[in-house]
């Protein structure tokens, strides 16, 4: 029982930094409160859109319950609000959006799993629940999406995924390997650009 109301824990952790992340990236781009409440809403629920697709669960979670686009609305309605009061608009955009990252991608390998898939599968279900809605809103508002330059992002995805594995293969650290797994994707995400880490490009 303790399990299923994390599970809706990260789930509306993910829905709120998602939303927050494409209402500041919208209105960086100077969208109309319509266009910011779309860009919101897709970078919210399509990662996870994608991951119930992939499965079969349909129709996908956020048709399934309301409270979901409520959610959503009351986020970003909240944010374009207090736009004006957030000093330092980039860090809150990567905040939100690390955040985001490492509770989707958790929530994606663990509805994997609950599927019974190999473990490979279930990392790369976590890494696209994660990344999608990201592409989405970069796409839309005509950016190249993070997850293909810049600093560490779907490769963060994937080390989480196997740290999330390694954690639960150990019995007194099994409970939190969803709560630690969330804390090493945010984290590394942050040094990844702090220190401006990328992958290495082996083309000229």
């Amino acid at each position: 029982m303790w399990f299923d109301n994390l599970s809706v824990l990260f789930d509306v952790g993910g829905t709120v930094s998602f939303a927050v992340s494409g209402a500041l990236a919208a209105m960086n781009k100077r969208l109309d409160p319509f266009g910011v409440l779309v860009v919101a809403f897709v970078t919210a629920v399509g990662g996870g859109t994608l991951r119930d697709m992939l499965l079969g669960d349909t129709p996908v979670s956020w048709m399934r319950h309301e409270g979901i686009t409520l959610l959503i609305v009351f986020t970003t309605t909240v944010a374009m609000f207090l736009k004006r009061y957030v000093e330092r608009l980039r860090f809150t955009l990567l905040l939100f959006d690390s955040l985001g990252l490492g509770l989707f991608t958790t929530i994606g390998i663990a509805k994997g799993m609950a599927y019974g898939l190999h473990p490979g599968i279930c990392i790369a279900l976590g890494t696209m629940t994660g990344c999608f809605g990201g592409v989405i809103r970069d796409v839309l508002l005509n950016e190249v999406p993070v997850i293909f330059h810049k600093e560490l992002y779907a490769s963060v995805c994937i080390m989480g995924g196997l740290l999330y594995y390694l954690l639960k293969t150990v019995p007194w650290l099994n409970p939190l390997a969803g709560v630690l797994t969330i804390v090493f994707i945010l984290s590394v995400r942050l040094i990844a650009v702090r220190y401006k880490l990328a992958l290495p490009k082996w083309y000229m």
